[in-house]
């Protein structure tokens, strides 16, 4: 195992990542009546909406409070208390995401303080107004997803009798894929607490008159259960302690906590049904047991074909090894497994799905000039990963296969369905297709250049 923790360069030449901020304001959207404000510039609230909504292809409200010159010399919680008082008005939210930016953090903004000042002077009482520091600069969009679900939980959570519900806690899939991960919890009968639950709110139906919050997302009333939870299951194996959001329902509750996988595999989503089975006491549905055969019957069916596959697979650290677990299962090199962030937790895992071998090279806090010379290194012949690694392909001739967030060049991305068994046999046959259209693509030019010296005319 190769583990390479060093970048080429001392600054970041094509991020594999997006900010802090951003990672922040998906969590939020998977919370009932919800509204975020980010504290900065017009300009950060602008990106994230644009850069959200591309991926999505859903309209994306965030407020700002809009920080100008002297804002940022005299300080902004004018701006922040007035940017709060027009969100009210507008959208009526249940609850507020404030989020700091690079601007608000290196100015010295005090969050907290500004939202808990917010509260006294308007006389709200209790209102939810949560604050979260996420200044760009602090990591990517995954520990800002992470960070928020945490602190959300922190300040809604309540100390309530013990119950049997289950709090589920998914990392950042697609809409599509939550909706598979409720489906399977639905159809062995148990009795859970999703957090966040933006399966509507990202991905809702047409609808007129529109509305200016999405429908859907995990309750306020949940989340107040959340502390008397029978159990938690975390579905990450790469998450820091300190932003783990089941750690602070272990610490502060003592509800017990299970770290699974994201259930892309057949090992995985074995890991994952058996879980839910040891909490619960219910079987395997018949329904679930035949997806498991067909997925069974897939790899049978392609597995001839992956044995020639090296892959470059870039993304969420947590994205990232259930990609190289699939891989792993069905013959297909993990060539370069590489992660934006910082996360020592994806080269242990790494080092523990790949024992033995010396053909795979992991990297964290890495972009995409790195992976693409890596790629290049290592022969990879396909890649596994988000929209910005298109120009593994346009520039190498790497295929592409597109996973993750955020996908800009293709629609559909909230609707990719990677988990469970189902959605596992749907992404191997999108690996396996991308692998043999490169290879029948290719194959006459390569016997041209390898049997005759000055290739002309066709076969």
């Amino acid at each position: 195992m190769e583990a390479i923790k060093t970048m080429r360069h001392s600054v970041i030449e094509n991020p594999c990542h997006a900010c802090m901020p951003l990672g922040a304001i998906l969590a939020f959207k998977g919370i009932q009546g919800a509204m975020v404000i980010i504290h900065g510039s017009q300009g950060c609230s602008t990106y994230m909406r644009r850069h959200i909504s591309e991926h999505y292809n859903e309209p994306i409200d965030v407020a700002s409070s809009s920080i100008t010159e002297p804002g940022t010399i005299y300080g902004g919680s004018v701006h922040l208390k007035k940017g709060l008082d027009h969100l009210i008005q507008v959208y009526h939210p249940e609850l507020i995401g404030i989020l700091s930016t690079c601007l608000a953090e290196t100015i010295g903004e005090d969050i907290a303080r500004i939202a808990a000042e917010y509260t006294v002077e308007r006389d709200m009482g209790a209102y939810p107004l949560v604050s979260v520091p996420t200044p760009g600069y602090g990591g990517g969009h995954s520990e800002g997803y992470f960070l928020a679900v945490r602190h959300i939980i922190a300040r809604i959570a309540r100390p309530v009798p013990k119950h049997h519900r289950i709090n589920v806690i998914v990392p950042h899939l697609t809409p599509a894929e939550v909706r598979e991960i409720k489906r399977i919890m639905d159809l062995m009968g148990v009795d859970y607490i999703l957090c966040p639950d933006y399966s509507e709110t990202l991905d809702s139906p047409f609808a007129r008159p529109y509305q200016k919050i999405a429908g859907g997302g995990t309750s306020l009333q949940e989340l107040a259960m959340m502390g008397g939870a029978s159990a938690t299951i975390e579905m990450s194996r790469c998450v820091e302690t300190h932003l783990s959001p089941g750690r602070y329902l272990a610490g502060t509750f003592e509800v017990p906590l299970y770290n699974s996988p994201v259930p892309v595999g057949i090992e995985a989503t074995d890991l994952f049904v058996n879980l839910l089975k040891e909490l619960t006491g219910q079987p395997l549905p018949d329904v679930l047991q035949r997806e498991r055969g067909r997925l069974l019957d897939g790899m049978i069916d392609s597995h001839k074909y992956n044995a020639e596959g090296r892959a470059v697979i870039f993304g969420d650290p947590d994205m990232v090894l259930a990609v190289s677990s699939i891989c792993m299962e069905n013959g297909i090199v993990p060539a370069v497994a590489a992660s934006g962030v910082h996360s020592k937790a994806l080269e242990l895992e790494m080092q523990t799905l790949t024992a033995g071998r010396t053909d795979v090279a992991t990297v964290t806090e890495t972009d995409l000039a790195v992976i693409r010379d890596l790629a290049v290194k290592a022969e990879a012949n396909i890649a596994i990963g988000h929209s910005d690694g298109r120009y593994l392909t346009e520039r190498e001739g790497i295929p592409l296969v597109r996973l993750g967030f955020p996908i800009h060049d293709r629609v559909g991305g909230q609707r990719l369905v990677s988990v469970g068994y189902a959605g596992t046999m749907m992404l191997l046959d999108r690996i396996t297709n991308c692998l043999l259209d490169s290879k029948l693509s290719a194959y006459r030019p390569r016997m041209l250049k390898k049997y005759y010296s000055e290739p002309s005319g066709k076969f």
